[in-house]
């Protein structure tokens, strides 16, 4: 039974990271096109959507060091997200309003993930 919680935990957080990059994808076709807007749109574009790509590679990982470095992998990815959509705001590109909601699922992404590697960690020595 613990297993399939597992499974079930795995399967949702695969969704969300997909269900983010699309909205990612959204937000990228409804930049300005300003030089600015579209530099750091791409930038945010490869960032965001490789963050379900390695989750997925994690849970194929052949070990606990692999599963490991593929969630810090990750968390870089998010991290180097949340920079992207700062600068967005920042840089007077998008209203922060505007990017309000992925910001917070970007900062909920980090917490999930930094959560996950912690424990793994943890369970690891």
């Amino acid at each position: 039974m613990k297993d399939e919680g597992k499974r079930q935990e795995t399967k949702d957080l695969q969704i969300r990271t997909k269900e983010f990059a699309l909205r990612i994808i959204r937000m990228y076709a409804a930049l300005p096109k300003s030089t600015v807007a579209q530099v750091l749109g791409k930038q945010i574009l490869r960032s965001a959507t490789s963050v379900g790509a390695n989750y997925r590679e994690a849970n194929r990982a052949r070990s606990k060091p692999e599963f490991i470095a593929k969630l810090g992998d990750c968390l870089k990815e998010l991290d180097e997200t949340a920079y992207w959509l700062e600068l967005l705001t920042e840089s007077s590109t998008v209203p922060d309003t505007k990017l309000a909601a992925l910001r917070d699922e970007c900062d909920q992404l980090l917490a999930i993930f930094t959560a996950i590697s912690k424990k793994t960690k943890a369970n690891a020595c």
